[in-house]
């Protein structure tokens, strides 16, 4: 095949996104593989040939990152494309020099070459890091919307981790769809909240066709909501672009890419966990969005949290069971859990270390910072079990459940314990209920009565 050879270097989202949409049929490029990073057990597959198009009939493999320098010489490569998120620019120039040493040239793809147009207004909600609220905040902005009479159709940054030919175009609407597209842990604890309250949420791995099905929408479709991944910029062009900060990752916000990127582009710059950050913190976020977008409008934001049951964790030790990839690659510390944990008085933070077992004992010796919490990964039926069996090997006396899905409904937790709810809350002037009736009224909007 002519044209230049390319590596899109990836963790099964971003990459098959920018292959979609800037390489599938670009007779100018040809795609000899994919690289995976990331997330477990992803590497090893094929990129199917009716997803790739009429180029690549028989598909793309792909193959671990740690080959990449042997696959630049193997298959001569001119670009390699680097395409995933939540990384530190140490490690993104780590990649280019790995890549400029082969011989091949570094490719970062931008927001024009990537991002598909809606013919419906669209929010994207966006983040600097994983974990900083975006959930909550793309909640809350739906909610807002439906009140107002309006069809919300979310759409959620991909996790394909299983057949991607099956995935290309997922809908959820009810609890059983999460069942009928054998969702993991971590895609059900996206999907689950949307459906719960009423609105239907779209997923998968081409995200033009995915689009194209959520604006024509069995249940109707007024405004399409983009809810993000990791700390990536949006697939789609945004109509208001918000991005969510976290004072306790305090200068995260210029050091990870692509989330300076998110940053930068905001519209809406919302400062989450004011509730508990230090002032210190809260001030050199502050002074990060001042430097670099000085025009966004800020809003300030607490997450507040309840729980089930306080007399589980009051005077107990308890062990903290937080969502997988904040903890992993997103390097969080403070989590809702132990927000909780200090506010209803536990005694101490039981460390799972000396209990893992399986997957979850090689999850802590790639990422040896995580600390005394425990990650809830569950990309597959091994992770879920031995998730199942740590908690319950584990010397405590109860267990903090701060995933954004029950546990105890996909694993048998033999413990007490109770779980942790949060939604986010704004502060004072300006707030997200203004920036929302701003936006109906720019595009006219008029919901059913």
């Amino acid at each position: 095949m002519p044209g230049k050879n390319v590596i899109i270097i990836g963790a099964a989202g971003r990459d098959f996104h920018n292959f979609n949409t800037f390489y599938r049929d670009n007779e100018s490029y040809n795609v000899v593989a994919f690289t995976a990073a990331q997330i477990p057990d992803i590497a090893g597959r094929k990129y199917p040939g009716v997803l790739a198009g009429r180029l690549y009939p028989k598909g793309i493999p792909v193959f671990a990152e740690e080959k990449l320098a042997e696959l630049i010489s193997k298959y001569k490569v001119d670009d390699c494309v680097f395409s995933y998120s939540d990384v530190t620019y140490q490690k993104v120039m780590s990649v280019s020099a790995l890549v400029n040493a082969a011989g091949a040239n570094f490719v970062l793809l931008g927001p024009e070459a990537t991002m598909v147009r809606s013919t419906k207004p669209l929010i994207a909600v966006g983040a600097i890091r994983t974990g900083c609220g975006k959930s909550q905040t793309s909640r809350r902005i739906i909610e807002l919307l439906m009140k107002k009479g309006l069809r919300v159709v979310a759409i959620r940054h991909p996790m394909p981790y299983g057949d991607l030919a099956e995935q290309k175009v997922q809908r959820f609407a009810t609890i059983g769809d999460l069942a009928k597209h054998k969702c993991t842990v971590e895609e059900m604890e996206e999907y689950e909240p949307h459906v719960a309250r009423g609105n239907v949420i779209y997923a998968g791995v081409d995200y033009e066709a995915i689009l194209r099905k959520a604006e024509k929408d069995p249940n109707g479709c007024d405004v399409i909501l983009w809810d993000g991944g990791n700390n990536d910029f949006p697939f789609y062009k945004p109509d208001l672009m918000v991005t969510v900060t976290d004072p306790h990752r305090a200068g995260h916000e210029l050091r990870y890419y692509p989330g300076e990127v998110t940053l930068r582009i905001a519209d809406i710059v919302v400062i989450n966990k004011i509730d508990s950050a230090p002032p210190e913190a809260i001030q050199i976020v502050r002074e990060s969005i001042e430097k670099v977008n000085p025009k966004a409008i800020v809003i300030d934001g607490a997450s507040p949290i309840k729980v089930d049951d306080s007399s589980v964790i009051r005077g107990k030790r308890v062990l903290v069971v937080e969502d997988g990839p904040t903890l992993t690659h997103g390097e969080m510390k403070i989590g809702a859990g132990v927000v909780a944990a200090k506010k209803y008085g536990a005694t101490e933070l039981v460390d799972p270390r000396p209990f893992t077992v399986g997957k979850l004992s090689e999850t802590f010796r790639l990422y040896p910072n995580i600390g005394t919490l425990l990650p809830a990964m569950g990309y597959g039926d091994q992770q879920l079990k031995d998730l199942e069996k740590t908690i319950n090997n584990t010397d405590c006396d109860s267990v903090i459940i701060a995933t954004p899905i029950d546990l105890n409904r996909i694993i048998k937790i033999k413990k007490p314990n109770t779980r942790v709810y949060y939604d986010l809350q704004e502060i004072g002037d300006p707030n997200l209920s203004q920036v929302i009736d701003d936006f109906v009224k720019k595009f006219k909007l008029k919901g059913k009565k």
